[in-house]
């Protein structure tokens, strides 16, 4: 008795949470970024300037974590678009060192990370809210103390923190 009491309740809760997903799925996304020509951009891969070894990778990571960071700073009902217009990463592809560091990213200070974007929020009837454009820069980047030492874009999303912070208010919990 014990143990079909227990897969009952653990089914349901399977369904339950099956149920939360595909309601949440249907709702209308309230962050949207895009980019703008990053074959152009100045520097967003891992190889020297010029190739695109891990270009698409480093986007991909950089706006599934704009949308999942914005997204707590966005209310219900509004919807911010941000268009990336350039990418420069922190530090360096420096080939001459050796054949065998030609895909390593050297850190140094006269390398800081630099991302222009375009932004628009916008409230559910379309109205424009705030929309600028910005250009970040950390020249300080090296100083700062981040808790993710371990991810490779660890100072471009620092970047995309501090913007989010400074341009739109936390939603206040109710």
């Amino acid at each position: 008795m014990k143990t079909l009491r227990f897969l009952l309740t653990t089914c349901l809760g399977i369904v339950a949470v099956a149920g939360l997903r595909a309601d949440n799925s249907k709702a209308t996304p309230r962050v949207e970024v895009t980019f703008n020509e990053p074959d152009k951009f100045t520097d967003a891969a891992d190889g020297p300037r010029g190739t695109d070894y891990g270009r698409d990778g480093i986007i991909e990571d950089l706006k599934t974590y704009l949308v999942r960071k914005a997204s707590v700073y966005i209310p219900e009902g509004q919807k911010l678009t941000v268009t990336i217009n350039d990418i420069d990463l922190a530090g360096e592809i420096e080939p001459w060192r050796s054949p065998q560091a030609q895909d390593v990213r050297i850190i140094k200070d006269i390398y800081p990370p630099r991302i222009n974007l375009s932004f628009k929020l916008v409230d559910a009837s379309g109205a424009t809210i705030k929309e600028g454009k910005k250009q970040l820069r950390d020249l300080t980047f090296t100083m700062n103390i981040n808790p993710n030492r371990s991810d490779p874009r660890v100072y471009e999303k620092a970047l995309l923190d501090d913007w989010l912070r400074s341009e739109f208010n936390r939603p206040k919990k109710k």
